[in-house]
């Protein structure tokens, strides 16, 4: 498919109506916040991104969603979405209706709803496995970062190419028991760590914006959140390094039913999202990246969101302003 037939893709799915699924999802799990139940949340936002899919004019198929069917009722990994099946242009969707389902049931930071767009075939079928992650913004000479490399000699190379001590560094990580090594060979090299409790997505995101003051993101996370990362960061410059990790034979097998032969394979960003692709996130809990949604007198709500597109490196903010029905 040639550049301007992609693009004549992803026009006719209009991005900024991305933005209304993802408010969607947001808007509905926003009423679960602080209940303490992190499967109601999940599920309000997963019916409410599927009803908003059925609106869009695109024969849309999930490669990347809540699971396999026998584990998904909806929105599992190869569901057809969208409004005109079988006519309609032809859509990969890898989506996370509630990025952060403990933080939301807690009232915690960075909660969002995540989706992300491409041309048939241009995003990679990560089975839910977890994914050693490593990425950087935009700025570096290609390669800077490398998982085969050490966390001192990445930390080295990307303090270096920014012109400062490695000290200098600051380092986002998931915080979890399984980073604490990753966690006190950065402390040793005196960086500062950003821990977050949940939402890699957003972490990974925030080494782009400069206002996190985060250069890096290091550490393990869900492979299918991996994919939506790289949507993102090829949107708008970064570079990322992921590769599968796998605990057991039975995840394995998984990988292979997705066409995934080589398990020891680096992915690069082209490798998890390529040609023109479409990111879009609302926040559901305040965080770094977005606002979350706020409740106001009268049945007002209010929403914030980003959505990107590769093809023209174009950011746009959303705020919207909704009724409730």
């Amino acid at each position: 498919m040639t550049d301007t037939a992609a693009s004549h893709v992803l026009d006719r799915v209009l991005v900024l109506e991305m933005v209304r699924v993802t408010e969607a999802a947001a808007i509905a799990a926003s009423k679960l916040v602080g209940r303490g139940d992190e499967k109601a949340a999940d599920a309000a936002a997963v019916e409410a991104m599927r009803k908003a899919f059925d609106t869009l004019y695109m024969d849309g198929t999930v490669v990347i969603g809540e699971g396999e069917r026998d584990e998904a009722p909806m929105l599992y990994i190869g569901e057809k979405v969208g409004g005109a099946p079988g006519n309609g242009p032809k859509i990969d969707i890898a989506l996370d209706p509630l990025e952060g389902t403990t933080i939301t049931a807690k009232a915690g930071p960075n909660a969002l709803a995540v989706l992300a767009a491409a041309e048939e075939g241009c995003l990679l079928n990560a089975p839910d496995v977890y994914m050693d992650k490593l990425a950087v913004g935009p700025g570096y000479p290609e390669g800077v970062i490398d998982l085969d490399k050490s966390v001192q000699e990445n930390v080295e190379a990307v303090a270096a190419a920014k012109g400062v001590k490695a000290s200098d560094i600051i380092v986002c990580v998931l915080d979890r028991p399984r980073h604490a090594d990753l966690i006190a060979q950065l402390r040793a090299m005196g960086c500062g760590i950003q821990l977050i409790p949940d939402g890699d997505v957003a972490g990974v995101i925030a080494v782009t914006n400069p206002e996190t003051t985060i250069d890096m993101y290091m550490g393990s996370g869900g492979a299918p959140e991996g994919v939506l990362a790289a949507a993102a960061l090829r949107c708008v410059g970064g570079q990322f390094n992921g590769r599968l990790l796998f605990r057991n034979d039975d995840e394995k097998a998984r990988a292979r039913k997705w066409g995934i032969t080589d398990l020891n394979r680096v992915y690069k960003l082209e490798d998890l999202a390529k040609g023109d692709c479409i990111f879009a996130a609302t926040g559901v809990t305040d965080g770094s990246l977005l606002e979350g949604v706020k409740r106001l007198k009268g049945g007002r709500m209010t929403t914030q969101s980003v959505v990107m597109r590769a093809s023209s490196g174009t950011v746009r903010w959303i705020k919207g302003e909704h009724r409730s029905n």
